[in-house]
C-alpha cells in the first residue's frame, strides 16, 4: 500500500503545559567540580531550562515548521514523516536531505527555502530542488511502533526506505544530501539505488585515514600536522557512543520522564561537537530548544539512539557508482584519500563553527549543495 497522508504538527496544549510544569519542578543536581569537563554545568542548564519554561514560544516554532507541507506514509512497517516542498522552477531536481543525530527535520528550517526557491532568496535559479526531508525512523514524528520492530534499523534499511519513498513520490532521478547520520545514509542510498540517484553530497566524513600507510604517501608535514589536530579533536569527548551502543534503554527512562535530562543530553552533544564551554554559541537557542521540544513532545529521545545500538554509527561508506561531493570536506589530504575509493567531483572546503552546519551556517550548506549539483548537471 503506497498511501501518503497529509500531516500537520498540532501538539495538544496539555502536553506543552505539562512540559513547562515539569521544567519548573525540576529537582536539580549539585554542581561537581570541573566545569564543562564534568558535563553540562548546573548554572548554564538552569538558565536554559528557565527560558524553555517561560520564554520559549513553542507555538511560534510549530507554525514555522508547519509552513512546509508535511506528510506520512508507511514503509516496511514503519511510519515515515517527511517534509515535501516542490520548487516553482520547472527544471528543479528532486533532492532528499537526511538530518543528523541528535537532531530532527528542524535542522533544515533555514535551508529548505533557498534550495527550493532560490530566486526568492536572491540566488540564481539555475539550480533548484524539489526537497524531501524525512524524519529518520525512531525520530520525532517517525516514532517506532509499539511494540518496537525487532529487526535492526541499519543504515542500509533506512537507505532502502528512502529509495522507496522517492519512488512513491514519482521521482525517477534525484539527488541526495545528508549530515552526520544523514551522511551515512546518503552514500548508502547512492550505492543501493544508482539507477536513480544522480549524485550524493554530504557535509563531511570522507577520506578519514584507515591506517593504511599508502593513504598518507606524499603528504606534507603541514598536512600531517593538520591531520593530527583533527584526530586529537575527534579523540576527545564524553564516551556517549559506547554507552548508547550498550545500554540505551537505561538512558531512555530519564529522557521520557525529565525534560531537563533530555535537554542536558542534547545540549552536551551540541556543545561537545562544537567545543566545550565556548562563549560564542553558533546555533540560536530557539532552534536548539525547538529540537529538544520535538524529542520531548514525541517521546523519541531513547528510540533516536538506534544508530549506536544497531551498530550503524561510523563513517560514510565509500562508493564509486554515483558522483560524490562534500560541502565542508576539510583538508586537501582528505580529498586525496577519498578519491581512492570514491568518484569525487566536488570537494567544498567551507568552514562552519558547528557540526550542525545547516543550523549554524545555512548559507554555506546551500552554496555547497548548489555548487555540487551544478558540476554534475
Amino acid at each position: 500500500m503506497d498511501e501518503i497522508n497529509g500531516f500537520r504538527i498540532d501538539i495538544p496544549q496539555a502536553d506543552i503545559d505539562d512540559l513547562r510544569d515539569r521544567l519548573r519542578r525540576t529537582r536539580w543536581a549539585g554542581q561537581l567540580p570541573g566545569g564543562w569537563g564534568r558535563g553540562v554545568p548546573v548554572e548554564y542548564l538552569r538558565e536554559l531550562a528557565a527560558y524553555w519554561a517561560g520564554g520559549f514560544d513553542w507555538r511560534a516554532q510549530e507554525a514555522r515548521l508547519n509552513v512546509f507541507p508535511q506528510f506520512t506514509t508507511e514503509i516496511d512497517g514503519q511510519t515515515i514523516h517527511f517534509v515535501h516542498v516542490r520548487s516553482p522552477e520547472p527544471d528543479a531536481l528532486p533532492l532528499i536531505i537526511t538530518h543528523s543525530w541528535p537532531n530532527s527535520v528542524a535542522e533544515f528550517l533555514d535551508v529548505i527555502g533557498p534550495l527550493t526557491d532560490p530566486r526568492a532568496h536572491g540566488l540564481d535559479p539555475d539550480v533548484a530542488f524539489h526537497v524531501v526531508a524525512p524524519s529518520l525512523p525512531g525520530f520525532a514524528f517517525s516514532p517506532f511502533p509499539e511494540p518496537a520492530d525487532e529487526r535492526p534499523w541499519s543504515i542500509e534499511r533506512v537507505a532502502r526506505t528512502w529509495a522507496e519513498l522517492m519512488r512513491r513520490l514519482g521521482y525517477d532521478r534525484y539527488g541526495a544530501h545528508g549530515n552526520d547520520a544523514g551522511a551515512l545514509v546518503t552514500p548508502q542510498l547512492a550505492a543501493l539505488d544508482p539507477e536513480h540517484v544522480a549524485g550524493a553530497v554530504i557535509t563531511a566524513g570522507l577520506g578519514i585515514p584507515t591506517g593504511d600507510p599508502a593513504e598518507l604517501e606524499g603528504a606534507s608535514e603541514e598536512e600531517l600536522a593538520e591531520l593530527k589536530k583533527m584526530a586529537d579533536l575527534m579523540a576527545g569527548g564524553s564516551g556517549y557512543g559506547p554507552y548508547l551502543a550498550a545500554r540505551p534503554q537505561t538512558l531512555a527512562y530519564g529522557f521520557a520522564d525529565s525534560p531537563v535530562a533530555q535537554l542536558a543530553y542534547l545540549v552536551e552533544r551540541f556543545k561537545e561537537f562544537d567545543g566545550w564551554g565556548s562563549e560564542a554559541e553558533p546555533i540560536d537557542r530557539d532552534l536548539v530548544l525547538t529540537n529538544a521540544s520535538l524529542y520531548w513532545l514525541t517521546g523519541t529521545g531513547g528510540s533516536s539512539s538506534w544508530t549506536y545500538y544497531e551498530g550503524a554509527a561510523g563513517m560514510p561508506i565509500d562508493q564509486t557508482v554515483v558522483p560524490t561531493g562534500t560541502t565542508h570536506g576539510g583538508p586537501e589530504l582528505l580529498r586525496r584519500i577519498a578519491e581512492r575509493k570514491n568518484d569525487i567531483v566536488y570537494w567544498g572546503d567551507a568552514h562552519s563553527p558547528s557540526h550542525m552546519v545547516a543550523m549554524a551556517t545555512p548559507e554555506s550548506l546551500v552554496e555547497g549543495v548548489r555548487a555540487f549539483f551544478r558540476v554534475i548537471g
